[in-house]
């Protein structure tokens, strides 16, 4: 028998082909998006992350004046240590060849002094005064950097312009991670982001045999305690490894989330595929019962194609997967929304998921079909044509529970959960998992009233419209598992889209809420500051309507440290729009401010009364009464006061850290220039500050739609796949159709409506489930973002609906070509 199999599998080429591009898909999508998540987790964690492999202790300081050559000299003489390395590291931020800022975010601007054993020359040579520097490859490939040319860059304020005279490479998984990095000569490097002549840290190495923490207390009982501290390595690598797994979490969970749908699909897909086509097979299968076969060896004759099958799939799929792997950051990254860069990550789990698809599930997939296929008596070998399978009460009944189970835990989930905890979470995915699978189960039994609803529109198009009806309701077992892809596909993307929208809407008014201003320009902290002139270069910009500066600070109100804003009271109506409960902007004055109503109720004050307030740098707290109380706003901040009291005790005196600008028709290229297209300063209109606010969950709503198009492109190829095998099972009826006088236009118009009206099925119900999905995580999205609600996105969703079909169509040409070339006499006696 298992030569059986072997001749089997190799005698129906095209079916065969179609057997293995259902296991590679699956097993393509599993593996693929596993890899894709081990390696985005992994880069993220590099890219925040600070190699301490050659660090065994690291020396600081809690006040100026400490970390000098003298003090690098005497730990160099301590017992134990090999090497002392001070370092002198900072932030600097680059503009491209082009202008822009190059790759500006928080964390990834890496500046430090040239050192030859960290950073090795690739051309050039080492910065040798304060007027050049170097910078790694990918820097300069990113930027556009050549040597010799002029960068502009800042540190700290203002622009800075320095000659590019070489290119390092570099180790620090924090830039191959897409980090940018540029070195100073030493001198230089201690006088932006230090002092002349101090450091900002000094590495120890320690020698061999000599313990870290022995070595970390024989220098902490050499330091001033008061004014430096020894910590080893070990424990800033522990310390650190704490902050990245909380920051990286949510790219660690999304893919996981995603690699869980994925083997679902995969494993559907398969299923599938081999259900249809053990059923296919059911008049070969009794013939070899007929010649005498046991059901023993029907069934090991069909298990081990299937294992060969499987291994052969598995190996073609999971390559397919590491492409899939490899290309997903680029078709990611874009212009703001960048996925660190690192290789592939590939470990035991991708490879398990590869196997259990294609090798566990395949088999797994024959055997029932087998078993069932091997009790076929051998008359059954005579049979013109095979009975579509009749209903099953017990299917019916399963699926009821099932969707019973599904909408309960959904709707107790809406109706209890306050936030996004992990548990709820899980509650939320195992009701959609079930309210998916109910449908599934279920949709034999829903094909009928929706395919008669839907397959009045495929009855106007004649009689290959009512054959196509009729093909759709005659066998409702294969038309909900030709549906059954594409439902779950549907669902995927209808459900996410709709929780993508409404996230998005909540990340906009969070945003730009209370923002009157079209155009905002800030430094991103309150320690820099923008040059109280360039709010004069900027309203002189042609377009430009009003420029009002904000001085922002923060400032400790009801004994919390808040955000207060400085403003003009006579401008801030035109570029805020805040919304008072009570008082307003024109009351606001020397000693008198605004509070956001969340503000003022943890402050238990109200409009009229007073509060004590420390702003900036000052010691002393300070009574304001309060002007007004209006409604929470991320434009406006905690408080908002007058400008002058803000910047009077300012970290910068006298600067300010926003220009919000109204305008009509300027550009932010213009607007840069106003500002003498410093880096440090970020010129965003609305889009962009809902993008940077968005901050972490924008990455991640990027990485799901990533995501799910790769769950899309699957679903269409395996609904192609689905379809070609329905059609070719089907052969004798489509010679019969020929043979009794339908032209090839007809045949192949019956398949295509046929498609299309199998399409509309699956979409329905994907619709149906995926937004009742979206309304039940709805709730957990709520309690975990201020401002959501439920926003159907009409646009994306008449996009699944049109596209679904378009997919049934173009899922259908091939087949029906093929079943439009069949010669009448041929394909009656193929079936």
């Amino acid at each position: 028998m298992l030569t059986t199999a072997l001749r089997n599998v190799l005698a129906h080429k095209a079916r065969l082909l179609m057997t293995v591009l259902a296991v590679c898909l699956g097993v393509a999508f599993a593996s693929g998006t596993l890899v894709f998540a081990d390696s985005t987790a992994a880069a993220q964690r590099a890219a925040a992350s600070r190699n301490f492999a050659d660090v065994s202790v690291t020396v600081t300081g809690k006040e100026p004046g400490v970390l000098i050559d003298a003090l690098a000299r005497r730990l160099a003489d301590v017992p134990g240590v090999a090497a002392v390395r001070p370092t002198a590291d900072g932030s600097a931020t680059l503009n491209a060849a082009d202008g822009t800022p190059l790759r500006v975010k928080r964390g990834a601007n890496l500046a430090a002094a040239y050192e030859p054993g960290r950073h090795p020359l690739v051309e050039g040579r080492a910065p040798a005064g304060a007027e050049e520097i170097a910078v790694d490859r990918g820097t300069a490939d990113a930027g556009r950097f050549h040597l010799g040319d002029t960068v502009t860059l800042a540190t700290d304020g203002p622009v800075l312009t320095a000659r590019l005279v070489g290119i390092v490479s570099t180790a620090d998984t924090r830039v191959t991670a897409g980090a940018t990095l540029t070195l100073f000569d030493r001198a230089t490097a201690q006088r932006l982001f230090a002092a002349p002549g101090e450091y900002t840290g000094i590495d120890l190495v320690a020698a061999p045999g000599t313990d870290e923490y022995e070595l970390a207390e024989r220098i902490g009982g050499m330091l001033p305690a008061d004014r430096a501290e020894a910590t080893t390595g070990r424990a800033q690598a522990e310390q650190q490894a704490v902050y990245v797994g909380t920051l990286t979490r949510g790219y660690q969970k999304m893919p996981m989330v995603f690699a869980g749908v994925s083997l679902f699909v995969g494993s559907f897909l398969v299923v599938n595929t081999f259900t249809m086509l053990v059923s296919r097979r059911s008049r070969e299968i009794a013939l070899l019962r007929a010649v005498g076969a046991t059901r023993r060896q029907v069934v090991r004759s069909l298990l081990a194609e299937a294992a060969l099958v499987g291994l052969v799939a598995s190996a073609v799929g999971f390559a397919l997967g590491l492409g899939i792997a490899a290309v997903m950051p680029g078709l990611l990254s874009g212009d703001g929304s960048r996925l660190p860069e690192g290789p592939l990550v590939i470990g035991a789990r991708p490879v398990a998921a590869a196997l259990f698809v294609g090798v566990g599930v395949t088999v797994s997939a024959a055997w029932l079909p087998s078993r069932r296929a091997a009790r076929i008596a051998p008359v059954e070998a005579l049979r013109a044509a095979a009975r579509p399978a009749g209903g099953s009460k017990v299917r019916v009944v399963v699926g009821a529970v099932l969707l019973l189970l599904g909408v309960g835990l959904s709707v107790s989930l809406a109706g209890s959960a306050k936030d996004a905890s992990e548990e709820n979470l899980r509650s939320a995915m195992l009701g959609c998992g079930v309210l998916v699978v109910a449908l599934i189960v279920l949709a034999p039994s829903l094909a009928g009233p929706v395919i008669r609803l839907t397959g009045r529109l495929t009855g106007r198009f004649g009689t290959a419209g009512v054959l196509a009806r009729q093909n759709a309701l005659r066998d409702p077992r294969r038309t909900a598992a030709t549906a059954a892809t594409l439902l779950i596909s549907t669902a995927l993307v209808s459900g996410l889209a709709t929780i993508g929208n409404s996230t998005g809407q909540a990340l906009d008014r969070q945003a730009a809420d209370g923002l009157g201003a079209d155009y905002v320009i800030s430094t991103g902290d309150t320690m820099t500051g923008i040059d109280p002139a360039a709010v004069g270069r900027v309203a002189g910009v042609p377009g430009v309507r009003e420029a009002s500066a904000v001085a922002d600070l923060t400032a400790v109100v009801g004994g919390r440290v808040r955000e207060i804003s400085g403003v003009d009271a006579g401008a801030v109506g035109q570029v805020m729009k805040l919304d008072f409960v009570s008082g307003s902007a024109e009351d606001l004055g020397p000693g008198r401010i605004a509070l956001s109503g969340s503000v003022a109720r943890e402050s238990g004050v109200s409009t009229g009364g007073q509060v004590d307030v420390r702003v900036g740098r000052s010691k002393e707290f300070a009574k304001y009464t309060v002007a007004g109380v209006y409604r929470d706003s991320p434009t406006a901040r905690d408080a908002v006061g007058a400008r002058e009291d803000v910047q009077r005790d300012s970290y910068r005196p006298g600067s300010v850290q926003r220009i919000l600008v109204r305008a009509d028709g300027t550009s932010t290229d213009a607007l840069r220039a106003a500002v003498g297209n410093n880096p440090l300063l970020k010129v965003q209109d609305r889009s962009q500050l809902v993008h940077e606010a968005a901050g972490t969950t924008g990455d991640l709503l990027t990485l799901m739609y990533g995501l799910l198009g790769i769950g899309v492109v699957i679903a269409a190829l395996g609904i192609v796949n689905t379809l070609a095998m329905s059609v070719a099972e089907r052969t004798r009826e489509i010679g019969m159709l020929r043979a009794i006088g339908m032209d090839r236009g007809g045949v192949r118009r019956m398949i295509r409506l046929e498609a299309v009206t199998v399409a509309a099925f699956g979409t329905l119900l994907g619709l149906a489930g995926g937004l009742f999905g979206a309304w039940a995580v709805g709730a957990l999205a709520g309690g975990a973002m201020d401002g959501y609600a439920l926003a159907l996105p009409w646009g994306t969703l008449a996009l699944v609906c049109l596209g679904s079909l378009v997919i049934g169509a173009l899922a259908a040409a091939l087949p029906a070509r093929r079943a439009a070339a069949l010669s009448p006499l041929e394909a009656v006696a193929e079936g």
